[in-house]
């Protein structure tokens, strides 16, 4: 077994995800970042995607999460990590880690973040 991780680091996108009504219309940042720890041992004898974890299915997995209107980063973090291990096979654990971006939360803070494993 060769146990590796591949990371997706800095994923930005611009989406409509907060508790207060106002994040909900006029959007945010966001960034993403991914780690998948998987056995990398047959793809590396074999130099074949299909033996490998995709990371380009994995990106369009998080986008397309991260473009469903949510309350909180835990939920979306949740959805993310839920949807990657129901559609990629070989993860063993996934760490998703999600930051908005100057959050209003009443005083300058660059980022807020929730990190969720499974």
């Amino acid at each position: 077994m060769r146990m590796g991780q591949i990371l997706l680091e800095g994923m930005e996108f611009y989406a409509y995800h907060g508790h207060f009504e106002e994040e909900n219309i006029i959007g945010n940042r966001f960034v993403v970042d991914l780690v998948i720890e998987t056995d990398m041992e047959i793809p590396s004898m074999t130099d074949n995607l299909k033996d490998a974890v995709n990371y380009h299915t994995a990106y369009q997995i998080v986008q397309r999460e991260m473009g469903k209107k949510s309350r909180l980063l835990e939920h979306i973090a949740g959805r993310i990590l839920d949807a990657l291990h129901n559609e990629l096979k070989g993860i063993q654990k996934a760490t998703v880690t999600v930051a908005k971006l100057n959050p209003p939360v009443g005083g300058k803070v660059r980022a807020v973040r929730v990190t969720l494993s499974r």
